[in-house]
């Protein structure tokens, strides 16, 4: 007889989870069918878009930016940058397509173009705006940004970018160890920060052991009286 209570009443608990899970659907099935809706709706939005916008949008850039990187090549700056009447320059580019990779390449090349024909503030401008998923590509990116700011008087940044160079693909130790350098030096010579000149020299030192960049900043720390990298 106990057996048969205890069944009554596990089928009672079933019964009441049930119920609950029809209240609730009662109260809120209306709002969750939207909900469900919006997000299907919404991942089939983003999915038209990606496949109707945006990839028709890099085909074109991708396109557009041929020519302008031909005269690149070609040390025709003026052209590569402001186009030539019939295909466009990089800026225009960078302005009409952005958000592509070619948008973002184009950015590049107008900072360098800008940094090459002394046009130091709009070097920052497009530098700045620059952004690639290669770290050895944004190293460089930084590097001439500090060479942007150098010219420009800007001297914090710079330096700030020179350390951004040096630090955004560290694996690359020849071109990072150079970068620190760069930072070192600039920090030493020109802002005459002997502190952080000794900093960066025995950074380089201590990460970069076997290079060039090494070499040379054992010679700076020797000026400085320093001749052991633990020295304060």
């Amino acid at each position: 007889m106990a057996e048969v209570k205890h069944q009554v009443r596990h089928k009672s608990e079933n019964d009441q989870v049930i119920e609950r899970a029809k209240d609730f659907w009662a109260k809120y099935g209306k709002i969750t069918s939207i909900i469900a809706a919006a997000i299907i709706i919404l991942g089939g939005g983003w999915l038209a878009y990606k496949y109707m916008v945006v990839a028709p949008k890099e085909q074109k850039a991708a396109d557009a930016i041929w020519k302008a990187q031909d005269y690149f090549a070609q040390d025709s700056l003026d052209k590569a940058l402001k186009g030539d009447g019939q295909f466009p320059g990089f800026e225009k580019i960078a302005s009409q397509y952005k958000g592509t990779d070619a948008g973002e390449l184009a950015n590049y090349y107008a900072g360098v173009i800008a940094l090459k024909q002394g046009d130091n503030n709009k070097a920052i401008k497009y530098l700045k705006a620059f952004s690639t998923s290669s770290d050895a590509v944004q190293a460089r990116a930084y590097k001439l940004l500090g060479d942007a700011y150098a010219n420009a008087g800007k001297n914090s940044d710079a330096l700030s970018n020179y350390k951004k160079a040096a630090n955004e693909f560290e694996k690359d130790k020849t071109n990072s160890s150079n970068y620190l350098m760069m930072a070192a030096y600039f920090a030493d010579r020109v802002m005459n920060n002997k502190k952080e000149a000794q900093q960066l020299y025995k950074e380089i030192k201590e990460k970069y052991p076997n290079t060039q960049a090494s070499d040379e900043a054992d010679r700076y720390l020797a000026q400085m009286g320093i001749y052991n990298v633990d020295e304060k």
